[in-house]
């Protein structure tokens, strides 16, 4: 019999701890990931990030807001990746980008074997997408509530269209590119991105949630 005392936590409670866990694991990875190449663990987030603004770049002060950390730390560590000539300012701007060999250094770190990437990589297709888009409703909840920043998500895109193509393994539709895409190509950050409005947005979740909900149905 169980009794109060030994009773489970809420699940809520529980789910929250697990992902802990999973968050403590990746952080020792990336810490082992940034050691290798002698950077910090913050470095090499500034350089992964930077790689996925492309051309246009980042200030220091999006970079932080992006990161969740502090100007003064944002700004220290582009000084010393700009010293280790990672990253670089043209003349007269303000936004940084990656030089080539601070983009040699992020395709480095995404190549070294990881213990998160051989669990995920077993799992089925199915199970990928599942927990893709749970994620995508987790990501989406905590930016609604302020938690993080927002995100370059397909889901609060003007571009994105869900289930324009019913019944295909292909259902959703990139305006931006004009083509049809499956549900495990969603991005949860896309250079292209453009901030739908709030109710373009809510609209287009309704839509999408509508045929998620259908695809985990038949999965």
């Amino acid at each position: 019999m169980i009794t109060n005392d030994h009773s489970p936590a809420p699940l809520a409670r529980r789910l929250r701890d697990g992902l802990e866990r999973i968050a403590g694991a990746l952080r020792s990875e990336q810490w082992q990931a940034a050691g290798a190449l002698g950077l910090t663990p913050t470095q090499l987030h500034i350089l992964i990030y930077l790689a996925g603004r492309g051309d246009a770049g980042a200030r220091v002060t999006e970079i932080g807001r992006q990161l969740g950390i502090s100007q003064p730390t944002a700004s220290d560590s582009a000084a010393a990746l700009q010293r280790k000539t990672l990253i670089f300012r043209a003349k007269g701007a303000q936004a940084w980008r990656n030089t080539p060999a601070g983009q040699i250094a992020v395709s480095t770190a995404g190549l070294a074997a990881t213990g998160s990437m051989e669990v995920l990589s077993h799992l089925s297709i199915g199970d990928q997408e599942s927990l893709l888009l749970l994620l995508i409703k987790l990501i989406r909840g905590l930016q609604a509530s302020g938690a993080i920043v927002p995100q370059r998500l397909c889901v609060t895109c003007q571009h994105f269209r869900p289930n324009a193509h019913p019944g295909s393994d292909k259902p959703h539709h990139c305006a931006f590119v004009n083509a049809a895409f499956g549900t495990v190509q969603l991005r949860l950050d896309c250079g292209e991105h453009e901030p739908a409005d709030p109710a373009s947005q809510a609209a287009t979740w309704e839509t999408f949630t509508t045929g998620a909900a259908s695809i985990q149905a038949s999965n």
